[in-house]
């Protein structure tokens, strides 16, 4: 097995990642229609290649750039099978309070019924699989692909944590669904400002709790100094409270300026005191607490603006004086600031050409896509575009340039299987086994962008135990009609690893790789003798899928934490057809994209 795992390696890490910028398309035809499924999509479905061959590489681009125009009923239709997502955020946020209400009652009466808490409580923890199994739904059948590969991106790029605790699980339904999905490929600053206004972000870095300190004067102190003739007096509730620089510091170094986009400590202070008040109203609030807070209107689980936790002196953000006795303007004016800075067009752009091009991509292209974002005022449906066309994206040392993350291979996998979306947890699962729980990294900097986080010998033998599994009735949806239908079940089997090789890959396999496919001997498979971790994903209940699905520790650490324990991905035994498929889809040629 020592001998085989420096091969696999090697041809994962083989492709050259720098490219100088050609002047024309070098990829052939045929490797443009995969490319540019495999990154503004999750992979090529059974006739994929043949659609974007009949409409043109270009038209295709332009078709999946404005989803708002592709039809996706029938998809749509699939999500109302999503109980949760029928329940209103607030209605949500209400439920969890008063279920902690009830919880704290039940402590101090043992004869309280306990059912009904029971009941709610599995209804709520719910919520986070249901949002996590419509990810990878999504990303399989959905036909607005590009919009799922931006909504991937943005969600990593805005890492927030399921299980941070308090109504966490329960803001990020809305998060996704009305925050990053639309927004998307819209303009930067507006996808900006309703990230930093969502009650998923400021619950996450602790903006919600973020007041004035002592050192300055509350908005709401110098509205009551006017009206009491200059006497005014701190609000009991903030005495104790202070500035909190959590979501000021991650706003500049991981959403806008990178960490080396110019900006210093007393800026990230700044910024800090200029979000003060940007909070949510957390839980159900008695009629006469919201109006004396002047959130007579507000709903539970949503953002609001409260003057007397907002710093009214005056500040200066990146050299920038924001005068003082204002009030929301202040964080407007930030998310200006920062959304326009030259550090933020060029950190975005870079970002855009890792994900679609390389893991180091052509300095050429980020400075091109640098230019359209400030062009553009941050379209970034412009961005992409730039990207998406340019002679970078096409090149031959672009192609399969890209390790999949875990989250891509198994999608990846599900659309190359023809397989439909599924309602339950299971493949939101394998991804947590594979090493990326959705909505599971506690860290803000989101999961790893480049190929070498992702890759160790315990991560290479769980792709491809995944492979064997995906290609098993385990997972739902597979059958042999992605692969020349049952016919293919009774040919000969070179006949079919030439099948499988031109359904997966073009027909472009490497000649180790297809030893494999046709011998059915993979050295690396010789210790997994059960199939008990895939019937561990099939049976899983939701409390399970849950606990699973939202682990939070990094991802390679997890990857061999898995392996030391013996919760890693067992691979069920396969022949024929079945293995073929299994093998093909753990190959290295899957691996990348």
């Amino acid at each position: 097995m020592k001998s085989f795992t420096p091969f696999l390696a090697l041809a994962l890490f083989s492709a050259p990642l720098d490219a100088q910028s050609p002047v024309t398309r070098e990829q052939t035809a045929d490797q443009q229609f995969l490319h540019v499924l495999n990154r503004a999509a999750f992979g090529p479905r059974p006739g994929d290649a043949q659609k974007v061959r009949a409409m043109g590489v270009d038209a295709w681009i332009e078709q999946q750039l404005r989803p708002e125009r592709i039809d996706d009923s029938a998809f749509e239709r699939f999500l109302t099978g999503y109980r949760s997502f029928a329940v209103p955020q607030s209605e949500m946020v209400k439920q969890y309070a008063e279920l902690q209400r009830e919880r704290r009652q039940q402590k101090r009466n043992e004869a309280e019924d306990s059912a009904n808490l029971r009941r709610t409580a599995q209804q709520l923890r719910s919520v986070v699989g249901e949002l996590q199994s419509s990810r990878v739904a999504r990303a399989v059948a959905s036909e607005r692909q590009l919009q799922e590969v931006m909504t991937d991106f943005w969600e990593n790029h805005f890492n927030v944590y399921a299980r941070k605790g308090g109504p966490m699980p329960f803001l990020l339904t809305s998060f996704d669904r009305s925050v990053i999905r639309p927004n998307s490929l819209a303009k930067f600053r507006d996808l900006l400002g309703a990230v930093a206004k969502s009650p998923a972000m400021l619950f996450y870095l602790d903006n919600a709790r973020s007041t004035v300190d002592s050192t300055h004067e509350s908005l709401g102190m110098q509205q009551r100094s006017r009206q009491n003739s200059g006497q005014s007096r701190r609000p009991q509730q903030l005495r104790n409270a202070g500035l909190n620089e959590n979501y000021a510091r991650e706003l500049l170094e991981l959403h806008t300026l990178g960490v080396d986009g110019g900006y210093t400590q007393e800026d990230v202070i700044e910024v800090a005191r200029a979000l003060t008040g940007w909070t949510m109203v957390a839980g159900a609030l008695q009629p006469n607490a919201q109006r004396r807070l002047g959130m007579a209107d507000a709903e539970p689980g949503s953002f609001v603006f409260r003057p007397e936790m907002h710093d009214a002196d005056d500040k200066v953000v990146l050299g920038k004086k924001l005068k003082g006795g204002r009030g929301l303007e202040d964080g407007e004016d930030v998310l200006d600031i920062v959304a326009h800075h030259p550090s933020t067009a060029l950190y975005i752009a870079t970002k855009l050409a890792r994900r679609f091009i390389s893991d180091s991509p052509p300095q050429s292209v980020v400075d091109r896509a640098a230019q359209t974002f400030t062009k553009t005022d941050g379209d970034i449906r412009e961005v992409v575009r730039t990207i998406l066309t340019s002679p970078e994206f096409f090149a031959q040392s672009a192609y399969r340039a890209k390790v999949k993350s875990p989250f891509e291979v198994v999608v990846s996998a599900a659309r190359a299987l023809g397989a439909q979306p599924d309602l339950t947890p299971r493949n939101a699962l394998v991804v947590a086994y594979l090493g990326q729980p959705i909505f599971g990294h506690q860290a803000p900097n989101g999961y790893p962008e480049t190929g070498e986080a992702w890759m160790n010998t315990g991560a290479i033998l769980n792709r491809i135990n995944f492979g064997l599994y995906a290609a098993s009735p385990r997972f739902a949806g597979n059958t042999s009609d992605a692969f020349g239908g049952s016919q293919i079940l009774s040919a000969p089997r070179d006949k079919q690893v030439d099948a499988v090789a031109s359904a997966l890959f073009g027909g472009a396999i490497s000649p180790d790789t297809r030893k494999i496919l046709v011998t059915g001997d993979n050295p690396m498979l010789g210790t997994t003798d059960a199939n008990a971790g895939a019937a561990g994903i099939a049976n899983a209940t939701d409390g399970e899928e849950e606990m699973m699905m939202a682990d939070a520790r990094p991802a390679a650490r997890q990857q061999r934490r898995n392996a030391q324990n013996g919760s890693m991905m067992q691979a069920p035994k396969l022949t024929g057809f079945a293995q073929i498929v299994g093998l093909a889809i753990g190959s290295p040629e899957f691996q990348r994209r």
